[in-house]
């Protein structure tokens, strides 16, 4: 059997170092990610497994979502903080098993998480692992992939649900996207038969409709910066308020009850190319100061560029946006696809921030 890489060479796939970066013209990708639907490789997605008697309850105190709750054949956004309550990773989680969980973040991302989640084991009974060579990671997105998924025929599961598949699963996340998990032994008999309904693109279309789906991904360039709720996590389910103590939590629900939250992650467009992650922003409110930071970007149908970006609210107010300087390329704020939760007036007893030291 030949590699995975090799394979896709063949089918078209020309590459950036590990990504494919397109398969045919990269306009003709994007228009169809917009208009149809699209395959992608997901290869700069990697999968850390999280296994054992003792998996939930070592990741409920972890993790800032309700990890016990989360049945076997769920997935849910979770993330994971540092002590003061900022972000050091997100991603999707999935319960594969009801001893087993797998996150899915981004490649750049996984031995730093590893590394440092693994400190915390002490004497539960976990294991940690890469498990990114167990499988091939293929998305199908775009307004008409659940139709190219059915034509196959694969039922598209409703979101943030699993649906086995021979050889692995498929899950569905925010913007219309599904996440196949494949046994690299099956993986190009499911490519040929996904991209017979699909137009196979290059990873940049799938990060491009990502942004679109409002999701930021904390990269190395964000990381240890926002707390949850400034980068929407709240908004996405990510983020539960009435679990029990977890790293960073005092901090998080101190921000969501006894705080006025000043940032938000925003939708926007550029004319011009991709900014990087962790590009300053810059209002007219604001002068030479900073009220903002992309988190994530990529190129748009049409040109230039979509992006989000945790933002001042003020700044948002008082337009006039820029990138890089204040007098950089001008931002034109879009509509989030899902709505942002008001602040609640007052916290429910069970949900407020606890006293004195924090797990």
């Amino acid at each position: 059997m030949t590699s995975w890489p090799e394979f896709l060479s063949r089918r078209g796939a020309t590459f950036d170092d590990d990504a494919v970066s397109r398969f045919s013209a990269p306009k003709d990708e994007l228009a169809t990610a917009r208009d149809a639907a699209v395959v992608c490789d997901l290869t700069p997605l990697a999968v850390m497994r999280v296994a054992g008697p003792d998996a939930a309850t070592f990741l409920q105190g972890q993790f800032t979502s309700d990890v016990a709750a989360l049945q076997p054949g769920a997935a849910q956004y979770s993330a994971w903080c540092s002590p003061k309550g900022r972000m050091l990773a997100n991603f999707l989680l999935l319960r594969t098993e009801t001893t087993t969980f797998e996150l899915l973040l981004p490649a750049s991302m996984i031995a730093a998480v590893r590394k440092r989640l693994t400190m915390f084991v002490l004497r539960s009974k976990v294991t940690i692992e890469d498990a990114s060579a167990e499988s091939v990671r293929i998305g199908v997105g775009g307004p008409t992939a659940a139709t190219a998924l059915h034509a196959i025929p694969i039922d598209a599961p409703a979101r943030f649900q699993c649906r086995p598949l021979e050889g692995g699963l498929i899950v569905a996340v925010p913007g219309g996207r599904y996440i196949a998990l494949v046994q690299p032994a099956l993986a190009e008999s499911f490519w040929d038969r996904v991209s017979n309904a699909a137009r196979p693109a290059g990873f940049p279309v799938w990060q491009w409709l990502t942004v679109r789906a409002g999701i930021p991904i904390v990269t190395p360039a964000t990381a240890d910066r926002l707390v949850p709720q400034m980068a929407n996590w709240d908004a996405l389910d990510g983020v539960s308020f009435r679990k029990g103590c977890y790293t960073g939590q005092e901090i998080v629900a101190r921000t969501q009850y006894l705080g006025k939250l000043k940032e938000r992650t925003f939708l926007a467009h550029v004319d011009g190319p991709p900014p990087g992650p962790g590009e300053k922003l810059y209002g007219a409110a604001f002068g030479e100061q900073s009220c903002g930071t992309v988190l994530n970007a990529a190129a748009a149908p049409g040109g230039g560029s979509d992006l989000v970006a945790a933002l001042q609210i003020a700044a948002t107010q008082g337009g006039d946006v820029r990138i890089g300087s204040p007098d950089g390329p001008e931002l034109i704020l879009l509509p989030l696809p899902y709505p942002l939760p008001d602040a609640p007036s007052n916290a429910p007893r069970e949900a407020q921030a606890p006293r004195g030291r924090m797990a």
